[in-house]
């Protein structure tokens, strides 16, 4: 039985990896900052499950996570940094400058501030995995995806340069990177205008949550001699877009 601590456990993956993980055996660290959703979830899952109400951004508050954990739930084998979000989807010149500051310190900082604290405790008991949440947009641009897709080319560098420090440490790294998923996404992107959110998978059969987190389950599952990189999934019904070329005249 493994210890899973799981970032933005409240909701989207980060709620359906808790039910995999816990229905496959393990106990679960369910960290969010909703507190409400979390002790429901947790009632859920029964006594296997260990509520964390935090903001990841809080850097002394992740920093005494682990000594502030009930002893049968200190030794994190698994960490799931899921935490994260997109807001807006205007170009640079007109980027809200808040909104970007949000993205930074959730989806850079928040993460290198959970593996600093968690991966101590992982080297000292020879073992561990962590599996960062990146994205496609980490990889491939899109109109208006300027500072979420730079946070997530942040992930992909951090969790490679993570496993080169790592070597011959007994740590896997993993940084799975999704394409389109239908969960609460798109609703904080847009500030909560449902319509809008819908038309993102107007038409097309986006992934799941729980699509998701089989594909974070298996990279754990697999036996500890065998270390995914880097995980790109997209919808069958997306792909890379063409070059685009502006014309004068």
């Amino acid at each position: 039985m493994a210890t899973v601590l799981i970032t933005g456990a409240s909701s989207g993956f980060g709620g359906a990896c808790a039910k995999k993980f816990a229905a496959s055996g393990h106990q679960v660290v369910l960290v969010a900052r909703r507190q409400e959703r979390l002790v429901d979830l947790a009632a859920e899952l029964g006594d296997q499950a260990h509520v964390v109400t935090l903001d990841i951004r809080d850097r002394q508050a992740v920093s005494e996570l682990p000594e502030k954990l009930p002893e049968s739930f200190q030794d994190i084998s698994i960490l799931i940094n899921n935490a994260g979000l997109a807001l807006g989807l205007e170009g640079v010149e007109a980027g809200n400058l808040d909104a970007w500051d949000t993205m930074i310190d959730t989806n850079i900082k928040g993460l290198i501030y959970l593996c600093r604290a968690i991966l101590p405790g992982m080297i000292k008991r020879e073992g561990g995995h962590i599996v960062n949440i990146g994205s496609v947009a980490g990889s491939w641009p899109y109109p208006g995806g300027n500072t979420y897709g730079g946070t997530k080319a942040f992930v992909q560098q951090f969790s490679r340069n993570m496993r080169a420090d790592l070597l011959g440490k007994k740590i896997r790294v993993s940084n799975i990177e999704p394409g389109m998923c239908d969960t609460e996404f798109s609703l904080v992107r847009f500030e909560g205008d449902e319509n809008r959110a819908k038309q993102v998978y107007s038409g097309m059969q986006p992934l799941s949550a729980e699509d998701i987190a089989e594909i974070i389950y298996w990279t754990t599952a697999l036996p500890p001699h065998i270390n995914v990189n880097q995980l790109e999934v997209m919808p069958t019904e997306q792909a890379w877009s063409a070059f685009a070329v502006h014309r004068e005249g």
